[in-house]
């Protein structure tokens, strides 16, 4: 384990120069190395055409999958270039076939666009959403988990890092319960992945689905689908195409048996180079540094966020990491965005659609966001809380 080094971090980011970005859950800016492998990409297809840079960029855009395995210790015939996280986790939720009875678990906190997938396919198959409950932190029970298990149950399908909050689901302890029972396990670690380590083998899921644009630093458009090999063969996409599968006669199709076919044959080509990119980059720094650094900066902030008057921090759980959400009682969420957007500090506003179900049960409709990244600073931190310090006292 390593410092960060913020100097070198932020010298590596042009962005820092313009503007104290603490909407990292949103999109994250990018670094030098990421930008410019995009702008080059791009470039090559002004240039020389776009089939031919495929070809002779075959080896940055090969370099997706060898550095995506290598982030989440998987094989590269596990992982799928998908053009953004849900889309990613639609293709694999989608490739689940339900009968009537069936039941899938899910978390409270679970993101509501996969909420709506869930619904769309139990109501088309009749089978049953089942809400684990949380427990007396806020996360998910593991053991009502455990409890809820029987011959019903056909997935657990929860997210990793809820979008409203700090929360951190104990996502290996859930992979446990779920290889135990033998039931396939999808996890949606869209803020997690670029953020925490990870490791699929330890965590114990067959699926994850991940975005470029947030924690990893990438381009927006681009993200990736890990699939368990052993997994892969029983999944068959909703949606195939002559990528994903090959014409064998005028009735008949085969499947390509890696992850890729889950993938489309025209994708973001920039994108996807540039994401390889900045996932070598992430491997530089170390996982375990990044993660080390995020939730520092994290704890600081919420510590002086619940110092101020009238300032509620509402993340759960045990573990929390870069995502704090907050609420001030004289002043709504967006009219302290709309100060912050003035001092030229960008955070986001979780108005409760992407945590429906929790910002419901607990009462909440609409919090402020500010999420942080290793190339942050503590001088920021304390600009911003200057700034909405201010602004609550007006």
């Amino acid at each position: 384990m390593k410092t960060i080094d913020v100097q070198k971090a932020r010298a590596e980011t042009r962005g820092v120069e313009k503007v104290t970005h603490l909407n990292n859950a949103g999109s994250s800016l990018m670094p030098i190395p990421v930008a410019d492998a995009l702008y080059g990409y791009l470039q090559a297809e002004e240039m020389q055409g776009g089939y031919e840079t495929v070809a002779s960029e075959s080896a940055a855009l090969e370099n997706f999958y060898t550095a995506s395995a290598k982030l989440l210790n998987c094989s590269a015939a596990e992982i799928a270039y998908i053009e953004n996280a849900t889309r990613a986790w639609d293709m694999a939720f989608y490739s689940f076939k339900f009968e009537p009875g069936d039941k899938i678990l899910t978390s409270i906190a679970e993101y509501g666009s996969n909420l709506i997938g869930m619904i769309q396919q139990a109501n088309r198959f009749g089978a049953e959403i089942v809400f684990v409950p949380d427990d007396e932190h806020g996360q998910l029970d593991v053991a009502a988990l455990e409890n809820m298990i029987d011959e019903r149950v056909k997935l657990i399908a929860i997210s990793h890092i809820p979008t409203g909050g700090g929360l951190v689901n104990p996502a290996a302890a859930v992979g446990k319960i779920a290889n135990g029972a033998g039931i396939p396990y999808l996890l949606d670690s869209c803020q997690g992945v670029g953020q925490l380590h990870l490791d699929v083998q330890e965590i114990g899921c067959d699926i994850l689905s991940g975005t470029g644009r947030k924690f990893l630093r990438g381009p927006r458009g681009t993200g990736l689908l890990y699939v368990r090999q052993s997994l892969i063969e029983q999944l068959e996409p909703i949606l195939l195409d002559q990528h994903a599968a090959t014409l064998t006669s005028s009735t008949s199709y085969t499947i390509r048996e890696d992850a890729k076919r889950f993938e489309n044959w025209e994708q973001y080509f920039a994108g996807k180079a540039a994401l390889g990119v900045a996932i070598d980059y992430a491997l530089e720094w170390g996982l375990d540094n990044i993660q080390t650094r995020i939730y520092e900066l994290a704890a600081d902030l919420r510590s002086k966020l619940s110092a101020l008057d009238g300032v509620t921090v509402t993340d759960e759980g045990i573990e929390r990491c870069g995502l704090v959400t907050f609420y001030a009682e004289q002043v709504p969420a967006l009219d302290i965005k709309a100060a912050m957007t003035a001092a030229n500090i960008n955070v986001s506003v979780s108005s409760g659609s992407g945590s429906f179900v929790s910002f419901e049960k607990r009462g909440l409709t609409s919090l402020v966001r500010a999420s942080v990244h290793y190339y942050n600073t503590t001088a920021e931190i304390d600009r911003f809380i200057d700034v909405l310090g201010k602004r609550l006292k007006e």
